[in-house]
């Protein structure tokens, strides 16, 4: 798949991933609607429900890339510091070389060595790198990190990401909310007791309540793991250098540490995973499903072919 391509898929992807997270948010609030304000003769929850996805989309496509940035502690380098200077001058090698608008450069003070890019098209991005990244990696590792992260930024992967990062946050508030309500009790139960049909739309709604969390989630993940070859690949066409994107891997692999800036939200958006769960190293329908990150051995592997080099 070309980036074109990848484009066109990723808007594609944009809005089966929003029509899949409205179906959740009618499910929830229809619920609400049925079962404990029958007698208002209006959708109120519906459209609540709605209006919190609406508001939740539009203001993530919006600012969701600086929630990011801030929920990570980021800051712009030091143009003083050696490394964080480098930093700044390999984002904007990358940026000429794919041709795209220089993006902000960005900073956290953490240990794990990783990356990532987000915001809503080329003219509003921004990558990040840790200070742990900064301080392993040779300028020709860097840049072929950075090349990676332009890539995400030029197939529009960070559009799909944040959106999908902010409903999540959105269905889970929701769904929790449903759930205090069932636990406190109230609502029409006579409409609860009314039949078999009240019934079933009391077990649908109870379903969506337990399973939105962990479908959003799903969603959330299974839209990322693809991605990360295509930039790998994408990334090492802009160097020209695939294995220095492979150096790159291998030493975040083995310099792993506890992340303690980049949390759960955000960790679906870095080049490797920094929660570093066994599942990510696993090939499978299953590992496809539930991991954000592909095998970071495979990702090398493919690599050092595309130089021609053999794998062990």
């Amino acid at each position: 798949m070309n980036i074109y391509e990848q484009i066109k898929k990723n808007n594609i992807n944009t809005w089966v991933i929003l029509s899949l997270f409205v179906g959740l948010l009618l499910a929830i609030g229809m619920g609400f609607d049925y079962f404990y304000a029958p007698s208002i003769g209006f959708p109120l929850f519906t459209i609540i429900a709605l209006g919190v996805g609406i508001i939740s989309s539009y203001s993530g496509y919006l600012y969701g890339d600086q929630l990011v940035i801030s929920s990570t502690q980021a800051r712009e380098p030091n143009p003083d510091d050696i490394k964080e200077k480098e930093w700044l001058d390999v984002v904007e090698e990358m940026s000429i070389a794919a041709g795209l608008p220089l993006p902000h450069a960005y900073v956290i003070d953490d240990a794990d060595p990783n990356a990532f890019a987000t915001g809503r098209d080329p003219e509003h991005s921004s990558i990040v790198a840790t200070r742990g990244l900064l301080d392993i990696l040779n300028r020709e590792e860097l840049q072929a990190v950075a090349s990676h992260e332009m890539s995400h930024i030029r197939n529009f992967d960070t559009r799909v990401m944040l959106i999908v990062a902010v409903l999540v946050g959105s269905i889970s508030m929701l769904a929790a909310w449903g759930g205090r309500m069932l636990f406190w009790g109230g609502g029409d139960r006579d409409r609860k007791n009314s039949g078999p049909i009240a019934i079933l739309i009391l077990a649908v709604w109870l379903l969506a309540i337990v399973l939105a969390p962990i479908l959003s989630q799903l969603i959330a993940m299974c839209v990322s793991r693809q991605r990360e070859y295509l930039a790998d690949a994408s990334g090492a066409e802009l160097t020209r250098n695939p294995t220095a994107l492979a150096s790159a891997l291998e030493k975040i692999s083995l310099n792993y540490q506890p992340a303690h800036l980049i949390n759960q939200g955000t960790s679906h958006l870095c080049i490797a995973d920094p929660l570093n769960k066994p599942l990510g190293q696993t090939e499978g329908w299953f590992a496809d499903l539930m991991a954000t990150h592909p095998p970071i051995e495979k990702r090398i592997a493919i690599l050092k072919q595309m130089a021609y080099q053999k794998t062990t």
